[in-house]
């Protein structure tokens, strides 16, 4: 008599995980996330928010030398992206900074204490920043949040009483995935970030987050109700799509 045997049992895996490693891209280094998806059928590579790290989706098992060679295919499609991403923020003393579309020169006082404050010199628009070298970045990061919650409050307030809709709160956040958000309980909050840009386009990711409170979807019914708010919407979409990772790109730490 054979002995009975049991047939081998399947191991159940779960998804691969997330492959990290560095990217030389010319000599600049990026963080690099390789994600493999059981239902891709073809290799993605993209910038994240603020261009300081790639992600890349890949078919599930796909060769490693494929990823590289599509990776070294892609090098120079990279550096043209990657270049508008300056590592130099402008952040320091001379250096500019962006408010509500209008280039401010950084001017710091030198005074250990003061408040930051947009002027005009000359003609010229100035940010005067007090307060220690080191903590200059910070200062500016505080005073852009102040300035942009004030924006933002006032125009989703008004927003929303124009369609006769109720705001629970409104907050700022620092988020790189998206510019902002809407709860179904009716909490809004925004990237502070978005008060860099010009006015236009701070008011349509008002109405955007305030349409939300209507139409919980990006359906017709919601982007007709944003463009009777906002009738610049489409200028506005186009204008983020081409200069929101410039915004996020700014280290103010």
């Amino acid at each position: 008599m054979f002995p009975l045997l049991s047939k081998p049992r399947r191991s159940v895996r779960g998804p691969p995980q997330p492959e990290t490693r560095t990217l030389d891209v010319a000599g600049r280094l990026m963080p690099l996330t390789i994600k493999q998806h059981e239902r891709a059928t073809r290799i993605t590579l993209r910038i994240e928010p603020g261009g300081k790290a790639l992600k890349m989706t890949v078919p599930r098992g796909l060769a490693a030398r494929e990823v590289n060679a599509f990776l070294d295919r892609h090098q120079g499609w990279l550096l043209t992206k990657l270049a508008k991403f300056s590592p130099d923020t402008g952040l320091r003393d001379g250096g500019d900074i962006s408010l509500r579309g209008v280039s401010h020169r950084i001017q710091h006082t030198g005074s250990l204490r003061g408040v930051t404050e947009a002027v005009v010199v000359d003609g010229k628009p100035i940010l005067r920043v007090s307060g220690m070298p080191e903590h200059l970045g910070r200062r500016i990061s505080t005073f852009l949040k102040k300035e942009a919650r004030a924006d933002l409050e006032r125009l989703a307030r008004f927003h929303a009483q124009s369609i006769g809709a109720t705001i629970a709160s409104i907050s700022m956040k620092d988020t790189r995935s998206r510019w902002g958000s809407c709860s179904f309980e009716g909490n809004l909050s925004f990237s502070w970030r978005i008060v860099m840009a010009p006015p236009s386009v701070i008011d349509y990711l008002a109405a955007h987050e305030v349409a939300h409170l209507k139409e919980m979807n990006h359906g017709p019914h919601f982007w007709a109700l944003c463009k009777k708010l906002c009738p610049h919407m489409d200028e506005s979409k186009s204008w983020l799509k081409r200069h929101g990772s410039q915004l996020h790109a700014i280290d103010f730490d």
